[in-house]
């Protein structure tokens, strides 16, 4: 079967690549983005609000994921859903584009605009799990991270190419509901016009029938869960991520420190923050994906140690060229983080359908998911009179609660046993 997945490999890579570069032409816009976090200031949102932003990402991937992997337990072929899935999740982003050329009342913006991140939250909980078994399955052990380094670098790419114009737009237009209007459009039909490039991938059949299930939806959760917990491997493994939802809290926040306190202009933090942090994406992508060098757990470990260096330049060091190296070690946290997470989930899942684990890994660390940014955006309000010290503070605690997960990735057992189940 693994010789079957590589005759099919430049085929595979070929199409998810294309997918991810529509897909990363968009996110910049709507995705751990520095121009939505902007956006919301220039519409009057406060630092609660825009830390709501990825606490309702989280949300959406810790939760929604259950009822995916329930709905496509007993379908062999993953990617017809995939397909599916990724057409719904790209409309929400068209609509709110649609809706911006047409609204009348500004303080209608807001309200549409959470609404629209939900549904597509949402959306994109359902379809992450899904994705994310339909990768490792179509690629060989072998080639799985090879395979995933070619699709996150053409994704960081596109981001980069949409950065540059985002800048360009923001630095000629500002953030004018027509030239924003324009921009959510657009990232909208990108993601559509990605999602329809599923169709020239290959998804072999099984060479062993997958067994038929028909537990509850509660059963089938509970049963998962309990499989999940009690791997501790799994556990530790789990801890000692958490890391990555540091980085997403810092990336919420960190434009806005730089705008309103270092003189940074809004298109700079809105695009070339971004650019370097998807430089930083395919620089990781390149040296541990397509290079291949260092082990998976040394990944692991490494990327811990490199977000505590960009927490220090964020306090220490917060000139442009501070800004700029953080985000590119944010990038590089980020694309070595995306590479290394669904073949370890698969190994240490030690099932050949890992559907269930990639859909309830999220919920075992939705608390510290969601609550870590909100927590914060409620403390940068509460201390908004120590100016850039509550931001400060802020990636101090980061420092602590990276160190501990650096910890847990230590304890992390990378070469557990293989004992395959479906």
């Amino acid at each position: 079967m693994d010789a079957q997945k590589d005759k099919y490999f430049a085929q595979n890579a070929t199409g998810v690549a294309l997918a991810e570069f529509f897909w990363g032409l968009g996110f910049p816009v709507i995705m751990e983005s520095t121009f939505l976090q902007i956006f919301l200031k220039h519409q009057g949102a406060s630092d609660f609000l825009i830390g709501l932003v990825p606490a309702i990402l989280m949300m959406g991937i810790s939760i929604f994921p259950l009822f995916s992997s329930y709905l496509s337990r007993n379908h062999a072929q993953k990617r017809p859903i995939v397909l599916g899935l990724h057409v719904v999740s790209s409309l929400s982003t068209l609509t709110f584009g649609l809706f911006l050329f047409w609204v009348k009342d500004p303080a209608l913006i807001l309200p549409a605009f959470f609404i629209s991140y939900v549904i597509f939250s949402l959306c994109i909980g359902l379809t992450i799990p899904i994705w994310l078994n339909f990768l490792v399955k179509i690629f060989s052990p072998r080639k799985s991270v090879q395979g995933l380094s070619i699709m996150f670098t053409a994704q960081n790419t596109a981001k980069i190419i949409a950065s540059i114009f985002i800048i360009t737009v923001v630095e000629h237009f500002s953030f004018s509901l027509v030239s924003v209007a324009w921009i959510f459009l657009i990232s909208g039909v990108l993601f559509l016009v990605g999602s329809l490039c599923f169709l020239f991938t290959c998804e072999l059949t099984a060479s062993s029938p997958q067994p038929f299930r028909k537990d509850s939806f509660f059963k089938h959760t509970w049963a998962t869960i309990r499989e999940m917990t009690d791997n501790k491997n799994l556990v530790t493994y789990l801890i000692g991520d958490l890391d990555h939802y540091v980085v997403l809290t810092v990336i919420a926040f960190y434009a806005n420190y730089a705008t309103q306190f270092f003189g940074i202009k809004d298109y700079t933090a809105a695009g070339l923050f971004v650019c370097f942090i998807y430089s930083g994406a395919i620089l990781a992508n390149i040296i541990l994906g397509t290079l291949d060098i260092l082990s998976l757990k040394h990944k692991f470990l490494s990327t811990k140690i490199l977000n505590i260096i960009m927490l220090f330049l964020l306090i220490f060091y917060p000139g442009l060229m501070g800004f700029l190296l953080a985000s590119l070690l944010l990038g590089f946290c980020r694309g070595t983080r995306g590479i290394i997470y669904s073949p370890a989930v698969k190994k240490f899942s030690n099932r050949q359908d890992a559907t269930a684990y990639f859909a309830l890994a999220p919920l075992l660390t939705i608390s510290f998911g969601s609550g870590f940014p909100l927590f914060f955006g409620h403390m940068l309000d509460r201390l908004s009179h120590l100016g850039q010290g509550a931001y400060q503070l802020m990636f101090g605690i980061c420092i602590l609660c990276v160190g501990i997960s650096l910890i847990f990735g230590f304890l992390t057992n990378f070469d557990p046993q293989p004992k395959t189940t479906p």
